[in-house]
């Protein structure tokens, strides 16, 4: 049965290799809920393939980013898309597991990080993740980024509801779930993301639900 046209995913590919760029879109236009809106070479190109897609009401629910382009890389093109389109979610996807880059992708806002090499279904299981707000990592590097933040301070005085959040965005829920779980609304539990957020000293959800993965508090975020 095909997806109704709200429940359709809009997905824009950035990568600047063409080849890459087809064949992301011939498999995942194959799926019925995800539809591929656009495809762009580098930064600006899909900086201004948003602005257009944005004015026709089709702005993307997802962008696939490739991380390894130039002039400007795909973490520059990750934090130039966030800051103009906050609810526009970003899988990126790369070649090398580069712990440095992948945590520069998650700084710049990337809420999902997959390898090239990735199984196809698990490029489409990352669209979806991040389509509902949830957290995935490419397994080989989820272990690897939580050690990565052992330099992280240790949380200064979080509240017991803060803590029940960081437990459940440590297990890779979006704030729908975790508003469900807690019986809470979702503005309430985004309230409570963002304070985690400030008072930890971090700059995304990912990095939240690995520092919970750090401190015991909960798996790393799950893989595909």
């Amino acid at each position: 049965m095909a997806a109704e046209p709200d429940d359709v995913i809009r997905v824009l590919i950035v990568d600047d290799h063409a080849v890459v760029r087809r064949g992301l879109f011939a498999f995942l236009e194959s799926e019925d809920d995800i539809e591929v809106v656009g495809d762009a070479g580098g930064a600006d190109d899909a900086l201004e393939a948003l602005a257009q897609l944005d004015s026709r009401g089709r702005r993307p629910d997802v962008v696939l980013m490739d991380l390894q382009m130039e002039p400007v890389d795909g973490i520059e093109s990750t934090r130039r898309i966030r800051a103009l389109y906050d609810d526009v979610e970003v899988v990126a996807l790369t070649s090398f597991d580069e712990e440095e880059r992948v945590r520069a992708a998650l700084e710049a806002g990337a809420s999902g990080y997959l390898l090239k090499d990735a199984d196809v279904d698990e490029v489409v299981v990352a669209v979806r993740a991040a389509h509902r707000g949830e957290l995935l990592l490419d397994p080989a590097l989820a272990r690897r980024l939580t050690e990565s933040l052992r330099e992280t301070p240790s949380a200064p005085d979080l509240t017991s509801r803060e803590l029940d959040v960081l437990r459940l965005l440590g297990e890779g829920h979006a704030n729908k779930a975790i508003a469900a779980k807690l019986g809470i609304t979702e503005r309430t539990a985004r309230t409570h993301v963002s304070k985690i957020l400030a008072k930890l000293k971090l700059s995304s959800r990912t990095q939240a639900a690995l520092w919970a993965a750090r401190e015991g508090m909960a798996n790393p975020p799950r893989s595909a």
